[in-house]
């Protein structure tokens, strides 16, 4: 599980998830159904309705990351995206659709197959606009370009240097507009489960008022190692890029800027982490797309 877990408020609702399990089971008249699974935050335990209907119970805390997903799933209303069934507030506990959680689009062999799949789902879901009261990528954005001329001295290498003062400056000259579509935030092959009322449905968002151009980098830099398998990792990053915003239907250039945008952000959080040097796969993906800006 995520980090802030092991902070003395993480560690206190670990300690008090049994009794949460425990409350929403009889809350909603539910029935364990299979071994629990978690991801970085959250606890995931297969269940059914009182009427027989498999449903899967996710407890996680509430903060900023967490508590925007059930807005982002009732916008979505099943449509591309797993089905909310019940949400409380107060905790954060969900009751969801259960899909086929041993079954993601990263074990489609064929990556080509897998990447038209998400971004169908993406196109999908950047369809809607965001509703009111959620983060926005202006803002975020906004602080990003305000934070990178101290990020950038952090950096021990002048390539990356270099790098990063681009990535900054492209966001700058998007910022006066940041879009007002719903986007996931995270949509990469592992989030996107198997169902049976759709063939594959999304999980997991993180829900963020902005470009779609902006949720392009999950995909671009999941299942890397077949990037590199490539022999050319340029060449394989920019075949990702370009099916991508086919299917979307986004513009190359203000794709390629926002997806700058989320290497600036990337490495700002590595920087944060102790980091002195951008990543391999984020100063790939970068360099490969910085002569499209």
């Amino acid at each position: 599980m995520h980090e802030k877990l092991f902070s003395d408020q993480g560690r206190a609702w670990i300690a008090d998830l049994p009794r949460l399990a425990e409350e929403y089971l009889l809350r909603w008249d539910l029935t364990p159904d299979g071994p629990s699974r978690h991801g970085w935050v959250g606890l995931v335990l297969p269940v059914r309705r009182s009427d027989g209907t498999p449903a899967a119970l996710k407890l996680q805390p509430v903060d900023e990351e967490t508590e925007t997903e059930p807005v982002g799933l009732r916008l979505w209303n099943g449509r591309g995206a797993v089905h909310l069934l019940d949400h409380d507030p107060a905790t954060g506990t969900m009751l969801l659709e259960r899909l086929d959680a041993d079954r993601s689009l990263a074990d489609v062999p064929d990556e080509t197959e897998a990447l038209t799949i998400l971004s169908g789902l993406l196109a999908r879901l950047t369809a809607m606009p965001a509703p009111a009261g959620l983060r926005t990528l202006a803002d975020i954005a906004g602080r990003m370009v305000q934070d990178a001329p101290e990020a950038v001295t952090r950096l021990s290498d002048p390539g990356d240097r270099d790098l990063l003062r681009h990535c900054a400056g492209v966001v700058a000259d998007l910022l006066p507009e940041p879009g007002d579509r719903m986007l996931h935030w995270d949509l990469h092959y592992e989030n996107v489960l198997a169902g049976e009322r759709e063939p594959w449905l999304a999980i997991d968002p993180k829900p963020l008022a902005g470009d779609p151009c902006f949720d392009l980098m999950p995909a671009l830099d999941n299942r890397w190692e077949e990037i590199v398998a490539t022999g050319d990792v340029a060449r394989a990053v920019r075949r990702r890029f370009d099916l991508m915003t086919e299917v979307v239907g986004l513009p190359r250039q203000r794709a390629a800027g926002w997806t700058l945008g989320r290497v600036l952000q990337n490495v700002l959080w590595d920087i944060e982490d102790g980091e002195t040097r951008i990543s391999g796969p984020q100063f790939a993906i970068g360099d490969a797309l910085r002569g499209l800006t």
